[in-house]
């Protein structure tokens, strides 16, 4: 099974740009690449911060690359997203009792988990009681799943990054569930950090994706300020094979030289020197 993940678009009402970019192009460039090599897979999944400031004419934006999309598409929010204001356009998204964008569905004998990670004027993040009330009884009732979610629910390693990552008094009450359950959950994916970070938590390996605009620069001394920079975006095929996983970071908006080769022994000899 193949899925494509793609996170932190920023869409921004159409003609302004984000950082320096224009998210719209950038993912239609995403989408395009897609459409092109991945018809195959069976899921879309965008892990939030959707829109940059939250705007409804940022989700309307959305709208047709949603229906336009090659294969299904999930949308999960993230700390710039507006949820009031990103449900009045996708009122027909799927909700939880408590009001909370999460939702689930089993694709392949496997069920995909979508968290909702969103405080109110934060961009931390937060799952409350409620919210991982919902977890433990979609746990409960598989037998394997994946989570996907917004935010990063452990610490990484960046101290400014850190900061925004899943606050302290829900990050440890959620590990303990994710431990509980850790033996049917065989990922975990988010967004967030626009950046290629992978490891393990809670006893489950985990990956966060870059973004479709400017990626994070690593930074494991700064303790305040974030640093970005509009390095090469992208995206991951995930390809699932029963329990084993395989990602690969696709660098779609890659435009300069691409050379090829064979893959016999004489094609990588060095080659004598001419006259």
């Amino acid at each position: 099974m193949k899925i494509i993940h793609i996170s932190d678009i920023h869409l921004t009402i159409p003609g302004e740009e984000m950082g320096g970019l224009n998210p719209h192009a950038r993912l239609e460039q995403a989408m395009r690449d897609i459409a092109d090599n991945h018809p195959d897979a069976v899921r879309i999944i965008v892990t939030g911060d959707l829109a940059h400031w939250g705007e409804r004419a940022a989700y309307e934006s959305l709208k047709p690359f949603v229906e336009a999309a090659p294969v299904p598409m999930r949308l999960m929010i993230g700390n710039h997203d507006n949820r009031s204001e990103f449900l009045h356009v996708f009122a027909d998204h799927p909700q939880d009792e408590a009001g909370f964008v999460n939702h689930a569905e089993t694709v392949d004998g496997i069920r995909f988990i979508y968290l909702d990670s969103v405080g109110e004027r934060t961009h931390a993040g937060h799952f409350c009681a409620k919210r991982r009330h919902w977890l433990q009884n979609e746990l409960e009732h598989c037998e394997r799943a994946r989570i996907f979610l917004h935010h990063n629910p452990m610490l990484i390693g960046l101290p400014a990054e850190d900061k925004i990552a899943l606050v302290p008094e829900d990050r440890a009450p959620l590990k303990d569930l994710l431990e509980r359950y850790n033996d049917r959950i065989d990922y975990i994916h988010f967004g967030h950090v626009h950046a290629p970070i992978h490891g393990q938590f809670a006893g489950i390996p985990f990956a966060s994706v870059p973004s479709t605009g400017n990626q994070s620069l690593p930074d494991l001394q700064e303790q305040d300020m974030l640093k970005s920079a509009p390095m090469q975006p992208g995206y991951y095929v995930v390809l699932i094979d029963g329990s084993d996983t395989t990602i690969h970071q696709i660098p779609f908006a890659w435009d300069g030289v691409v050379r090829t080769s064979g893959t016999a022994w004489e094609d990588w000899e060095k080659q004598p020197a001419t006259a």
